[in-house]
């Protein structure tokens, strides 16, 4: 009977060992998920700075309109990671006073070079969303993960920083999200 009892603690503990190994992997998937998805993040923030940027010194545009888009872009470029945050807001804000009107749009698409510009910057602009949206995603799953008691017993996590949501206004401006086409 002292045998069998012996079997059964060795099968549990090595049940244990198991689900906690598989625990700790899953939450170091969700770690390197949260990473890529912060890599995209920030690849589709610096793009769509880059692109508004890029239209303020075009020409395109009006000056007064052209200095507001590039001193936020520049500003959401320039962020520190503490104030990234609040810069990339403001520079959704200046994408929305400006192309607020469709009639603004389509003074830009009028000029030689404007469609495609017009164009890039819209897909910019809706993709900062969904970027966003993913990495979000992927931090609200990995923080309910370590929220459980086994996870923070065993210290599952190990050293990694708690997970952050990435905050900021990005809706788009209605003139940019509605073309065709994009």
């Amino acid at each position: 009977m002292t045998v069998t009892l012996f079997v059964w603690i060795v099968v549990a503990l090595i049940a244990i060992g198991v689900y906690l190994s598989w625990t700790a992997g899953r939450l170091d998937r969700l770690h390197s998920r949260i990473d890529a998805a912060r890599a995209a993040l920030d690849a589709q923030l610096l793009r769509r700075a880059s692109v508004t940027q890029e239209l303020a010194t075009s020409g395109v545009l009006d000056p007064a309109a052209s200095i507001v888009l590039y001193e936020a872009a520049h500003a959401a470029r320039q962020a520190e990671e503490d104030h990234r945050e609040v810069a990339e807001s403001e520079l959704s804000t200046a994408l929305r006073a400006v192309f607020g009107e469709a009639a603004q749009v389509e003074a830009v698409k009028e000029v030689p070079g404007g469609e495609d510009a017009a164009t890039e910057l819209a897909a910019a602009v809706r993709r900062v969303p969904m970027a966003r949206r993913f990495h979000n995603d992927s931090v609200r799953a990995a923080r309910a993960l370590r929220r459980h008691r086994t996870v923070r017993l065993f210290r599952l996590a190990g050293h990694a920083p708690f997970p952050l949501a990435f905050e900021m206004d990005d809706a788009p401006p209605v003139a940019l999200a509605d073309r065709p086409g994009t």
